[in-house]
Order: structure tokens, then C-alpha cells, then sequence
């Protein structure tokens, strides 16, 4: 008997697909967790059925709504904030953009965080987004515009921060990102 190789998916089963990531990115970001299955079906214009063999449970559509904002996150950082290279502006570059997101998507985020009890990044996306960070922050320390004592914890405790003041309607989270650069500083 022969092995076959996984067949690729029919470019209807990926538009589809798509089609519901984005209208589930939508309904969430609008409606927060309260948004059913039934709900983003009838929005994406699927069936039910077709929302379920893609997502066979509601956890695993959130499960890759999360990955899919985080994967826009890391794109845009990759070509908007990276090439920067002062570093100060490409990491206020790459907060900011956290921060848009979470200010953006109240919902998504009040969704993604009951059914996964937290807003964090998960699996390759987040070992790409370390990656990402750990490089502005080497280029920090290199040319001094960082302390030499900057950790990846310190930008992720900045991160985190940005992401709640700006979710949470906390505060003026585009002044919290200056304050906190000012405190990567060098004394």
C-alpha cells in the first residue's frame, strides 16, 4: 500500500476558510464573546457544515483568530517597523501596532481571552515575534540607544502593558509607550 501525500486543499475550501477567519475577526472585534458559530457562518455566507470542517469547534476558530492577528502583527513589524533603523522609532513602531490592535478589537480580545484565558501569543507566531523583539533589542544594546541590561522579559512586560491600557480603555497607552522607552534608556 502507498503513502499519499496530503492532498492541497480546493481554492473554494481555502477562500472559504478565509472568508470565515475574517468575518469571525469581524463579529468578535463588533460583538465579543457572545458571537456564536451559527452567527459567523451566516455572516461569512457558509453553511454551517463548512464552518465546521475548517473550525470543529468554536475554541479552534478562536484558536486561529488569535494566530492570525498575531501573524499580522509580525508581518507588519517585518516591514514597517524592522527596516527602521533607529531603534527607539522601530520599537515604538512595533508597540504602537500592538497597541492599535488591541484598541481596534475590544471584542476580539475580550473573546480570545474567555475562551483561551489570555490574549498572548502561542506557537510559531510567537517564536517569530521573540525573534523579532530579541533583534530590535540587540540592535539596541549595540548602538546604545538601549541599557545593556534590556531583556526580552522588559519589552514583553511593555508589550503586555500597551496591550491592557489600550484594550482596556485604561489610559493613554500611545504616552505609556514613550514613558517606557524613556525607561530602556541608558543612564
Amino acid at each position: 500500500m502507498s503513502k499519499q501525500s496530503p492532498r492541497k486543499p480546493r481554492t473554494d475550501a481555502e477562500r472559504n476558510r478565509g472568508r470565515v477567519l475574517q468575518t469571525a475577526c469581524e463579529l468578535f472585534a463588533e460583538h465579543g464573546p457572545q458571537v456564536q458559530m451559527a452567527d459567523v457562518a451566516k455572516a461569512a455566507g457558509v453553511g454551517v457544515g463548512t464552518l465546521y470542517r475548517h473550525f470543529p469547534t468554536r475554541q479552534a476558530l478562536i484558536e486561529a483568530v488569535t494566530e492570525q492577528r498575531f501573524a499580522e502583527i509580525l508581518a507588519f513589524a517585518r516591514a514597517q517597523c524592522l527596516p527602521d533603523p533607529d531603534t527607539r522609532r522601530a520599537l515604538s513602531c512595533f508597540l504602537t501596532r500592538i497597541g492599535e490592535v488591541h484598541d481596534e478589537g475590544r471584542g476580539l480580545s475580550s473573546a480570545i481571552e474567555a475562551a483561551l484565558g489570555s490574549t498572548e501569543p502561542r506557537g510559531e507566531v510567537s517564536t517569530e515575534l521573540l525573534a523579532l523583539s530579541e533583534t530590535l533589542l540587540e540592535r539596541g544594546r549595540a548602538d546604545g540607544t538601549l541599557r545593556a541590561d534590556t531583556k526580552i522579559a522588559d519589552l514583553y512586560m511593555i508589550a503586555g502593558a500597551v496591550a491592557t491600557i489600550s484594550r482596556d480603555a485604561i489610559g493613554d497607552w500611545r504616552r505609556f509607550i514613550d514613558i517606557a522607552l524613556d525607561g530602556l534608556r541608558p543612564r
